[in-house]
């Protein structure tokens, strides 16, 4: 598996199982902006998986409770894992897979995470602009294998 993200030596990091997804419509990937004021971030929808979840599930999850969009994972692209500091200070290691997934609804009221925005961003504004070097990745990988 990939790692990207260099630790830091003083900080024991925590394995965390993720799944994350890749919905493309109309030329441009689903992302959420995550508000933290003048620290806000990208991400691709996704995050840890819960209990005996299977990675789809988690997708599918973690999409509705992100942007309010259902969706449908159906390949897995790739696995990587990525060292980062949670904005609560703790110290993870996200290890799991990338997938991507067809949109199947929005339902704007069924998302639950008030901080997070679904925007639509061009691949490679994507690939600039998500926080996670792991994140970039599965982008360049999924623009890789597009013909």
């Amino acid at each position: 598996m990939l790692q990207f993200g260099l630790p830091d030596p003083t900080l024991t990091y925590k394995d965390r199982p993720t799944a994350f997804g890749l919905v493309f419509h109309d030329g441009k990937i689903a992302c959420v902006r995550v508000d933290r004021g003048d620290a806000s971030y990208y991400d691709l929808p996704g995050g840890a998986i819960d209990g005996d979840e299977t990675e789809e599930q988690a997708v599918a999850r973690e999409f509705v409770e992100e942007t309010g969009m259902t969706v449908r994972p159906f390949t897995r692209i790739a696995e990587a894992a990525q060292f980062f500091r949670k904005s609560d200070g703790q110290a993870i290691n996200n290890r799991g897979g990338f997938w991507i997934a067809e949109m199947l609804s929005i339902d704007p009221g069924s998302k639950v995470e008030a901080d997070h925005e679904l925007v639509w961003l061009h691949p490679h504004t994507a690939l600039n602009e998500l926080r996670h070097d792991a994140h970039a990745w599965a982008v360049a990988a999924w623009l890789r294998r597009t013909p």
